[in-house]
């Protein structure tokens, strides 16, 4: 297949979809835009754990970081080595950044989640009302559609919108799974790095 038979079967799609299947393909995309960015940001190689990691970065600090969890212990260690006062603090400010990325979209997703149904529930009324209006004057074929065509666009998209949302909400659930074990490594990463300052450096007791 060429290129203007796809651009045919994508006017064909829209056709069928009445008012209603633009805003749905623009969905389409946000949805997926936001999801694939939200994996690829959240993505490991393979699971280590934060303990493990920490140690690693300690010993080889110049190696490089391939999970935003390894990032964040990555720069943890190299404040933890630059001695800075308040270490938790300065962890708190640098692993915000972290922790803002993996929530990037993820607002977004869900709104468009939420919206996409309510789209093609539109599109199933607008249909439904071609429909009627069609029986009203009998009108088997007309030039927008008739009987045919009003169920036609009622059934597609209902379809549609229930196609766009049923995957990205399966999507946007495994993601938030993802983002919540994160941020419990972060957390664990700041903990672990502040008691091993404390465990350096302990408290002098008054004489």
């Amino acid at each position: 297949m060429d290129l203007s038979e796809y651009i045919l079967i994508i006017k064909q799609l829209l056709a069928a979809g009445g008012v209603v299947m633009p805003p749905l393909v623009l969905c389409i995309l946000l949805l997926w835009y936001g999801l694939g960015y939200r994996f690829w940001v959240m993505k490991s190689p393979k699971r280590i754990g934060v303990r493990d990691l920490l140690k690693y970065y300690q010993q080889h600090d110049d190696k490089p970081a391939r999970s935003i969890v390894a990032q964040a212990i990555k720069q943890g260690v190299r404040l933890q080595k630059k001695g800075v006062k308040n270490l938790r603090r300065h962890l708190d400010a640098a692993f915000y950044e972290y922790e803002r990325e993996i929530r990037k979209f993820s607002v977004l997703v869900r709104i468009v989640i939420i919206i996409s149904p309510l789209l093609g529930l539109l599109g199933t009324v607008i249909g439904m009302i071609e429909t009627f209006d069609s029986l009203a004057t009998m009108t088997l074929y007309s030039q927008s559609g008739g009987i045919a065509g009003g169920i036609s666009q009622a059934l597609f998209t209902t379809q549609m919108g229930l196609t766009v949302a049923i995957p990205g909400l399966l999507a946007h659930s495994i993601l938030n799974r993802k983002q919540h074990q994160i941020e419990l490594d972060l957390s664990q990463a700041k903990d672990l790095l502040c008691h091993q300052i404390h465990s350096h450096h302990p408290t002098k007791s008054l004489s």
